[in-house]
């Protein structure tokens, strides 16, 4: 039972890493109606930035000074990613208000192009390391229940923490601030959200830059456990079946369906994988998303679009 509880956390916590980077998909979706395929470069560039200012800072301040350049370094970051936002609303967005959603997914495919070549244009293409402080040495609970305990792993725990606090503020800011109706409105319909007021160009800067912070946090803490290197902005690609099973739509389904995901692939590839011959974790959340596009494509969270001709 210990071995068991021990896989489920793992996978659980697995799943919240999986979120972060899915709340990204969601947010862009959710406020302008396009599928952003350019978050996982927006990861990567994120986390690059925030390695190498973090590096730079400190080795300019000198010694003991590594949470005040972790400080800087997330400040700096931070515009960084509001200024990326402004560029792509104002060379890219701008020109494709109303147009189909074909167009919007192509452009953001070549955002992410884009953000890939920048990230190893500016910060270079070696793999770097984040140490923002957060806890590596396992901890045993549920000793008492249990002989030996449940290894449970901190740093993974403190991504769920961060994870749980960015849902239920992003939960507030949709639903109860001027700005997140606007967000609604404009992902709606451009047209009628223009005719009211909305400023269109604003309201995808702020939410190109939320998305961007999104981004920010979900590198932090992948690059704090992985490391930072190019290949994460593939393994942020992970999220999508997330985003899926969710619901497009859904911010706390973004959550729900990294946990169901995470757990999944993990008890899948314990108690499955030996009788199978493994690698069941590589494809077990596609073939989960490939069920719920089948029987229920707007996910479990999402809103069901009905089309009247």
């Amino acid at each position: 039972m210990a071995f068991f509880l021990e896989t489920l956390f793992g996978g659980l916590m697995t799943g919240m890493l999986y979120a972060l980077v899915a709340l990204g998909f969601v947010l862009i979706f959710k406020a302008s109606g396009v599928f952003n395929f350019a978050q996982g470069a927006m990861v990567l560039i994120a986390a690059l930035c925030m390695a190498r200012l973090s590096g730079w800072i400190d080795a300019w301040l000198g010694s003991d000074s590594l949470l005040l350049a972790n400080i800087l370094a997330f400040v700096l970051t931070a515009v960084f990613m509001w200024i990326i936002a402004v560029i792509i609303e104002r060379w890219v967005l701008r020109y494709l208000v109303n147009q189909e959603g074909t167009t919007l997914l192509m452009a953001t495919i070549g955002i992410s192009y884009c953000l890939d070549g920048i990230g190893q244009l500016i910060f270079g293409s070696s793999v770097y390391t984040i140490d923002v402080g957060l806890p590596k040495d396992p901890v045993f609970i549920l000793q008492s229940v249990f002989e030996g305990g449940v290894l449970i792993s901190m740093e993974d725990l403190t991504a769920a923490v961060i994870a749980a606090l960015l849902v239920a503020v992003l939960a507030f800011f949709f639903q109860y601030t001027t700005v997140g109706r606007a967000l609604r409105a404009v992902a709606d319909d451009h047209q009628a959200a223009q005719s009211i007021g909305i400023p269109l160009n604003r309201i995808w800067v702020v939410v190109w830059t939320v998305a961007g912070l999104v981004a920010l946090v979900a590198g932090i803490v992948w690059g704090s456990k992985f490391g930072v290197q190019f290949t994460l902005s593939t393994a942020a690609l992970r999220a999508l079946p997330v985003v899926i099973l969710g619901g497009l739509t859904s911010v706390p389904g973004a959550i729900i369906g990294g946990l169901i995901i995470g757990m999944g692939e993990k008890l899948s590839e314990v108690y499955i994988g030996p009788y199978v011959g493994g690698g069941i974790e590589i494809w077990f959340a596609y073939m989960l998303a490939l069920v719920f596009l089948l029987f229920r494509p707007q996910g479990l969270f999402g809103e069901k679009i009905i089309d009247r001709v």
